[in-house]
């Protein structure tokens, strides 16, 4: 699969408030399918499991099953691709800013003050 196409898979996935929800609750650590239906309470598990496809099929959730439980992983690869993309060079920029206007303001101050 093509970059761009795995991109729109992640924001399209990305794209749904209850994904969005999914990828926080697992952001700390691994929940159980079991676990995640019940911090979904208004959803039944048919639909968090459809949810769970979903952003396994963008690369943003890993599940690995040990036993009879299913452990979701958030795989975070596809954000920090984004955050490279489009994000990281506006932040060097800023920080770039922010020590030249801090360098500028130190060359301001007296020697004795």
């Amino acid at each position: 699969m093509s970059t761009e196409a795995q991109l729109d898979l992640v924001f399209r996935a990305l794209g749904n408030a209850t994904r969005r929800s999914i990828c926080d609750a697992l952001k700390d650590r691994p929940l159980t399918t079991g676990q995640l239906c019940d911090l979904f309470p208004d959803l039944d598990r048919c639909t968090v499991m459809q949810h769970l496809r979903v952003l396994e099929g963008a690369g943003l959730v890993v599940a690995a099953r040990k036993g009879r439980e299913r452990f979701n992983h958030l795989d975070a690869m596809p954000i920090a691709e984004i955050h490279r993309r489009w994000i990281g060079p506006h932040a060097a920029g800023a920080a770039a800013g922010l020590l030249a206007l801090k360098e500028g303001l130190e060359r301001e101050v007296p020697a004795d003050a």
